[in-house]
């Protein structure tokens, strides 16, 4: 029991949390820029597309390095921060990392569609059916999946949520229960409305507006729970099984 409980807390920490939801970086970074070269696709993630797209406002045709800089820049400030502070790293708190983000992307997989169709039967054509781009290619969906597990994570949980958990207890005065419903509810509506939103969003359906909204509801509640890394491989996985399989 104590080392589950030594586990839980360590795992959240910087230097595991940020190092753990690295490689999601270096993969997403390096599928995208092979799609572009050699199948000519310059299709990105929406979450990350919204990023840049500040950056690039900001700074011009620089943004999109400035912006890719900046966030390996934060992250490893925050993961030496975290070391100097005493911290260490140990490999078998990645590896039980890795096993908990399959397993609960696998549960995810089956709860969130579960529920999702449990709430919508009593409308009948409305059963879940969200819309998939099966037009694309695996490396496309792929790509799309590792993009939403960091860059949706990033703008939806660690912005959003972590925004909205400051309002509600730093100036609503509310408690840590209240404000994390508050957080999680709120941002999961935002975080599903998103898909719908701009020229490359997806047709509004109800029943697809409800599977991001649940689907929302778990990655905030994850997020508030066990940290940025875990949750962004969580996110990351639970894609792949939805869009390539």
């Amino acid at each position: 029991m104590q080392a589950l409980r030594s586990y839980w807390t360590t795992s959240r920490a910087p230097r595991y949390s940020i190092t753990f939801a690295l490689p999601l970086l270096i993969l997403y970074e390096a599928l995208a820029a092979a799609l572009t070269r050699f199948a000519g696709e310059q299709m990105r993630n929406g979450a990350d597309v919204m990023l840049r797209s500040l950056f690039i406002t900001a700074a011009g045709r620089h943004g999109p390095l400035i912006f890719v800089l900046c966030v390996i820049g934060v992250s490893v400030w925050l993961i030496a921060r975290d070391l100097r502070r005493g911290g260490k790293l140990q490999p078998r708190i990645f590896a039980w990392m890795s096993v908990e983000s399959v397993v609960l992307a696998l549960v995810f997989g089956l709860v969130i569609g579960t529920v999702t169709a449990k709430l919508l039967t009593p409308f009948g054509s409305l059963a879940i059916g969200a819309a998939q781009p099966t037009q694309l290619g695996v490396g496309t969906r792929l790509m799309l999946s590792l993009g939403a597990g960091l860059y949706e994570e990033l703008l939806f949980r660690v912005l959003l949520v972590s925004g909205l958990l400051l309002i509600a207890r730093r100036l609503l005065g509310w408690g840590p229960g209240l404000a994390n419903v508050f957080a999680v509810c709120v941002g999961a509506l935002i975080f599903s409305t998103f898909h719908y939103v701009g020229p490359f969003g997806d047709p509004f359906r109800v029943d697809s507006f409800v599977f991001r909204a649940i689907a929302g509801v778990a990655f905030s509640a994850l997020y508030v729970y066990r940290g940025f890394g875990i949750t962004a491989w969580t996110h990351a996985l639970y894609d792949v099984l939805v869009l390539i399989f």
